[in-house]
């Protein structure tokens, strides 16, 4: 199964591509898509929404894996990255690839083993279970990773429940 992780966010949307076979994963593709502060905000959504539909075009994931809203003090932020989930859907709905999401909780549960990790204990088990030399950076692509990784734990989970 290809899975494809998406931290969203105006700024610097993360992603991460990775394959999940027989409890074994593979790299594909891991980065961010950056924007320009000084681009309007609609700018700014279609630049990441094209970014997006490319990754997914060329590596043609089976699921698309989004990190929920964490609820931010600051709403304009939270706005905005709402925007930015918004636009991560809507690119792998149009084609053709199911989403699921997971919130901040989840994703550390599942790859930590524990809800309350620290982010460095987060990048630490990325690292370790992709076998990746280094943590990848920055924070926004190794939390995309993270959430490829939940989505693989817990739909192979559920495909076993399902036989």
């Amino acid at each position: 199964m290809v899975i494809m992780g998406v931290d969203p966010g105006t700024a610097i949307t993360g992603y991460g591509v990775i394959g999940y076979s027989g409890g074994v994963f593979r790299v594909r593709d891991y980065g961010a898509i950056r924007t320009d502060s000084r681009m309007e905000l609609p700018e700014r959504l279609g630049l990441l929404y094209r970014g997006l539909k490319e990754i997914m075009d060329r590596h043609r994931p089976d699921h698309v894996a989004v990190e929920e809203l964490f609820f931010n003090k600051n709403v304009k932020t939270a706005l905005a990255v709402g925007h930015a989930r918004g636009v991560a859907m809507l690119a792998a709905v149009q084609s053709g690839v199911p989403v699921f999401e997971y919130t901040p909780l989840q994703v550390k549960q599942a790859v930590v083993g524990q809800g309350r990790a620290a982010k460095e204990q987060v990048q630490f088990m990325v690292r370790v279970l992709l076998c990746l030399k280094e943590k990848p950076s920055p924070d926004d692509v190794a939390d995309a990773l993270a959430v490829g990784i939940c989505h693989a734990f817990r739909w192979s989970g559920t495909e076993a429940l399902l036989r």
